[in-house]
């Protein structure tokens, strides 16, 4: 029982940990506060509020009656007297501490709410000061129907209709105020999750993050699916986020505000209330739990089967060259098939919360009924008190509920919180961490790789071994070699991407350095934003762009878009040989010193690969090719082969027969 009990605290600690890395940051800094500090910052919130609005209601009951004390006397007499007790008693220093506490606290911080931050509590100020005008007013109407029961009961048609119009009254200036909680809410909403997902796009594409990570790896839970963790969970989160911490706020002043009223009704009402609420929430919590796992299997789940549709529609085209409209149905029916598993467990598991909550609320109903009958019939409370005590007793149960009545909704925030949380933790790692070891040297003049090995991923077979090699200004290497003898593999090396085993490596930095794989990448967007990528396309004029393109025999493209800025879906609509002629605009354009080209001719026929290749010759830059033509001996100095077991061999060109390797 104690383990279970450890077990129990130590995942809850876990999720408070991995929500506070979450929230805390968009409101103040990791490193410039822990927890505790901030949420001592969320209680001088409430203080800072609830001592504003005190004093602005003071203020406006003073001025009040100045102006009409007798309209005061008859309209807000109890509030003007409920505010006199106050100042006239320890609550008003009480008050006023509270005050000067919460507004010292966050002087004493302003220089942590760095980034605008300030803007972010200002923004929760507003809307928690909206839940405590509404709050003030409902707890209000609760003596405004005691007073209209009693009106009723004793057939006072004057005072009736006068209560009833402070009634309406109190819904006319109520209205406007949850109107402004709702607009400020959904607000910072939009603002908390405009950050969150700008942070974690800046890690994501930082330090390679997006290419070590495996999106597709659907054993990999932590990681999958970067597309919805940034979209879809960041949303969620925020929204969720702000509507918990705001029901919390809310809950918290219903009860304070409802509860004293209640306790004065019927101490008995009371203290039955507490005890139901601890009960039926304990249950309800645990009993929840499953939900948490389950909805978190659902994210996933309906993650997975949407990208297999992306996946259909971004490679239409090869799908249907190959009739492969079987095997992709089928793959898309196991992922739905997962989705709708997953989702017949999640309505068994809803039905018993939402079985087990109905039967909570409904029992509820019967506790005002059954504990003030007995004074109610022995005269000892009249009926408009009975009206206000099932009032409070009803806003009450409904804070203490808080948590029952959200139970799944907080399973879906809690799957949610552990999968963007596992994402942001893992893209942090990787975009924080040094991915240049000890034998990279960037900013080099040339391309040095010295005794290198390089071993796949997860393989013990080294593609290369002991390579020593060097490309320097205007040098020209062509790589050649056997299908999965490792050209491309050494190109990634060179780039960064995969680090060798051993030896030493020198090269340029990344813009004096330029790949162009055989498929050529094109972005979403613009023809002049394919040409210029990833470079900013400010840099060049129309003039400069249409040259490139008329100078790669692209003259067709000019005429079927002669504005440049039209966006289209250019894989499906260019064919493979325009793609890689606009893919050496881009060479062109961006100027590079080193230039890698992994077989980036290869859907060319011979004349126009010429003539490109002469291109090149012509510009100030050393070239790194991967190739099987012959025609492209003439174009490099040097020939590197590679075998495929390790070993290679370093020749020039005058020295290399095509024909006998």
């Amino acid at each position: 029982m104690a383990n279970h009990t450890n077990n129990a605290q130590a995942g809850f600690n876990i999720h408070l940990a991995k929500l506070r890395r979450l929230a805390q940051p968009f409101f103040l800094p990791l490193d410039q506060g822990n927890g505790w500090q901030f949420i001592w910052l969320l209680i001088s919130l409430l203080f800072c509020v609830g001592g504003l609005v005190l004093i602005t209601l003071t203020g406006l009951i003073e001025i009040l009656e100045k102006i009409q004390p007798i309209l005061t006397e008859k309209y807000f007499g109890g509030v003007s007297k409920t505010i006199g007790q106050i100042w006239n008693s320890w609550w008003g220093w009480l008050f006023s501490g509270l005050f000067l506490l919460g507004s010292t606290s966050f002087f004493s911080w302003r220089h942590k709410l760095r980034n605008k931050r300030w803007i972010h509590w200002i923004f929760l100020g507003i809307i928690v000061l909206m839940l405590l005008s509404v709050n003030g007013i409902n707890a209000g109407i609760g003596f405004i129907a005691r007073d209209l029961s009693n009106a009723l009961v004793e057939k006072q048609q004057d005072g009736f209709y006068r209560i009833l119009g402070i009634y309406a009254a109190c819904f006319i200036v109520a209205l406007p105020i949850r109107v402004a909680q709702i607009f400020f809410t959904f607000k910072l909403g939009i603002i908390w999750r405009e950050w969150l997902s700008n942070s974690l796009i800046s890690d994501y594409l930082k330090n390679n993050a997006y290419y070590i990570l495996n999106p597709n790896d659907e054993e990999e839970t932590d990681v999958d699916n970067p597309d919805q963790r940034i979209s879809d969970d960041t949303k969620a989160f925020t929204e969720q986020s702000l509507n918990f911490t705001l029901g919390i706020f809310d809950a918290i002043l219903t009860f304070s505000l409802n509860v004293l009223i209640l306790f004065s009704i019927s101490k008995a009402l009371t203290f039955s209330l507490f005890l139901y609420a601890a009960f039926a929430t304990t249950v309800l919590v645990i009993a929840g739990k499953n939900l948490v796992r389950i909805n978190y299997d659902q994210l996933r789940y309906e993650a997975d089967f949407r990208y297999g549709l992306v996946h259909i529609r971004d490679n239409a085209e090869s799908i249907a060259f190959y009739s492969g409209e079987k095997p992709e149905k089928l793959e898309t029916q196991r992922r739905l098939g997962e989705v709708v598993r997953n989702f017949n467990l999640l309505i068994i598991w809803k039905a018993i919360i939402f079985a087990m909550k109905r039967s909570i609320n409904y029992a509820g109903n019967f506790f005002p009924y059954l504990i003030l009958a007995v004074p109610y019939f022995a005269g000892e409370i009249d009926y408009g008190r009975f009206i206000q005590a099932s009032f409070s007793f009803g806003m009450v149960e409904g804070s203490l509920f808080f948590i029952v009545n959200q139970i799944e909704e907080l399973a879906k925030f809690t799957a949610g919180v552990g999968r963007l949380e596992g994402f942001q933790s893992t893209v942090e790692q990787f975009s924080q961490s040094n991915t240049i070891e000890d034998n990279i040297l960037v900013n080099s003049q040339s391309i040095l790789i010295k005794n290198a090995d390089l071993y796949p991923p997860g393989n013990n077979q080294p593609i290369i071994s002991d390579l020593s090699i060097s490309i320097e200004k205007n040098d020209k290497l062509l790589v050649v070699g056997p299908s999965g003898c490792g050209k491309t593999s050494l190109l990634r090396m060179i780039s960064g991407l995969w680090q060798p085993s051993n030896g030493l490596i020198e090269r340029p930095e990344t813009g004096d350095l330029l790949f162009i794989p055989q498929k050529p990448y094109m972005l979403l967007g613009s023809l002049r934003e394919q040409l210029c990528y990833p470079t900013e396309e400010e840099k060049f004029s129309d003039e400069q762009l249409n040259s490139v393109l008329a100078e790669v025999k692209l003259q067709s493209l000019i005429e079927r878009y002669p504005d440049l800025d039209v966006k289209q879906d250019w894989p499906r609509i260019l064919s493979l040989g325009e793609q890689q002629r606009l893919a050496f605009g881009r060479l062109l354009l961006n100027a590079p010193r080193f230039a890698v080209l992994d077989e980036a001719t290869s859907a060319l026929d011979v004349k126009t690969e010429e003539y490109l290749y002469e291109l090149l010759q012509k510009r100030d830059l050393a070239v790194i090719s991967v190739g099987h033509r012959p025609t492209l001996i003439e174009f490099h100095q040097n020939v590197l082969e590679l075998v495929g077991d390790g070993s290679w061999r370093l020749l020039p060109t005058t020295s290399y027969d095509f024909d006998r390797s």
